[in-house]
C-alpha cells in the first residue's frame, strides 16, 4: 500500500475511535481495531471504496457489541534458552499479547521481547515447587481470554514435548476460545546441537527416544528393558534428581556400564556446562560438582563424538 492509502486508513480509524470506545469494553477495543486493520474493511478503505467500507465496519462493530470481543491464547515454545532460537512467529505473537504467562525456564531476554505495556505473570513450575498449580494456570488462560485479551503462554522448549501443552489447551478447546500453538526447539535438539552430539548417526544410532525423568506420582516406572538398545540414543528430560536410579536401572536391564553419557547443564546459554561420563561413573562425577537445572541427559554411543564435534 502507498503512504496515501495508509493515511486514508489512519483517518478512517481516527474518526471512529470515540464511537468504538463508547460501544466496547476497554479490554476489547484494541482487539477490535486489530481485527479491523486485518479485515476487508481496511482493504476497501485503502482502495477508496469508503461507502462499502463503512457498511462493513458497522456490521463488524455491531457483531462485536452483540457477542463480546473474544480473546485468544498463543501457546508459544520459547526454545531451550538461547533467545536467538525463538521463531519469527513466536516473536510476532509475543509482541501482540496483552498478557504473558511465563515459566521458570524462559529466559529474561525472551521475556523482554514482550510489549512494554503487557502484563507479565510468572507461573513458575519447577519439580515439586509449582508457584501456580497447573489447574490454576489453565483457569487463568480461560479468564484472561474471556476478558477479550490476547494471552501469550510462554513455555521453555516445545509446548508439546513434556511441556503440558496438551493439558493447557484442552480447556480452551472445550470453552471454544481461539488458540494457536507455536512450536519451539525442544531441549533435546537444541542442547545436543550446542554440545556437538548428533542424536542420530549412521555409525552409532539408528533411532532416538525421548523420555522424562519426572513421572506423575501415580505413574509406573519406565519399561527399562525397552530403553536398552546400543544402537539407540536415549534423551532424558528432567533427570537430574533421579540420575543415579536411571543409570542403575539401565545397567540392571542390560546396558553396558561403560555406555557414554552426557549431562548438559543450562544448554544453549552462555552458562552451558557439559559433563561427560558413563552409566557407571556419571552420578559420582555430578556428585562432586555444583550442577543446576535445567539439565538434559543423553545416553548412547553418539556421546563419544562430543570431543571432535563440539563448537561452542
Amino acid at each position: 500500500s502507498t503512504p496515501a492509502n495508509i493515511g486514508a486508513l489512519a483517518a478512517f480509524i481516527d474518526q471512529r475511535r470515540a464511537l468504538v470506545r463508547r460501544e466496547l469494553d476497554e479490554s476489547a477495543v484494541r482487539l477490535f481495531w486489530e481485527s479491523v486493520v486485518e479485515s476487508e474493511v481496511a482493504e476497501r478503505v485503502m482502495a477508496g471504496h469508503l461507502d462499502s467500507a463503512e457498511q462493513l465496519f458497522e456490521e463488524k462493530l455491531r457483531a462485536a457489541c452483540e457477542q463480546g470481543q473474544c480473546g485468544e491464547v498463543y501457546l508459544i515454545g520459547a526454545g531451550p534458552g538461547d533467545p536467538d532460537l525463538l521463531t519469527f512467529k513466536a516473536l510476532r505473537l509475543l509482541q501482540r499479547a496483552d498478557v504473558v504467562l511465563y515459566d521458570r525456564l524462559v529466559s529474561d531476554a525472551i521475556i523482554a521481547m514482550a510489549r512494554r505495556d503487557a502484563d507479565l505473570v510468572y507461573v513458575g513450575k519447577a519439580r515439586s515447587d509449582h508457584s501456580v498449580p497447573q489447574p490454576q494456570i489453565n483457569q487463568m488462560l480461560l479468564d484472561y481470554a474471556s476478558q477479550g485479551k490476547k494471552v501469550a503462554r510462554l513455555k521453555g522448549g516445545d509446548p508439546f514435548v513434556f511441556g503440558r501443552g496438551g493439558e493447557e489447551i484442552a480447556g480452551l478447546s472445550a470453552a471454544k476460545i481461539p488458540f494457536q500453538v507455536v512450536p519451539g526447539i525442544t531441549a533435546a535438539n537444541g542442547c545436543a546441537c550446542y554440545a556437538g552430539i548428533p542424536l542420530t548417526h549412521r555409525d552409532y544410532a539408528h533411532s532416538v527416544r525421548f523420555i522424562t525423568g519426572h513421572l506423575k506420582a501415580e505413574a509406573n516406572e519406565h519399561d527399562w528393558k525397552q530403553l536398552v538398545d546400543p544402537a539407540q540414543t536415549l534423551v532424558i528430560y528432567m533427570g537430574l534428581l533421579g540420575l543415579e536410579n536411571i543409570c542403575k536401572q539401565l545397567v540392571a536391564h542390560g546396558a553396558a556400564p561403560e555406555l557414554p553419557v552426557a549431562l548438559i547443564e543450562r544448554g544453549t546459554t552462555a552458562s552451558q556446562q557439559i559433563h561427560i561420563g558413563t552409566l557407571a561413573s556419571i552420578a559420582d562425577i555430578i556428585a562432586n560438582r555444583d550442577v543446576h537445572a535445567p539439565t538434559l541427559l543423553i545416553v548412547g554411543n553418539v556421546v563419544q563424538l562430543h570431543d571432535s564435534l563440539r563448537w561452542c
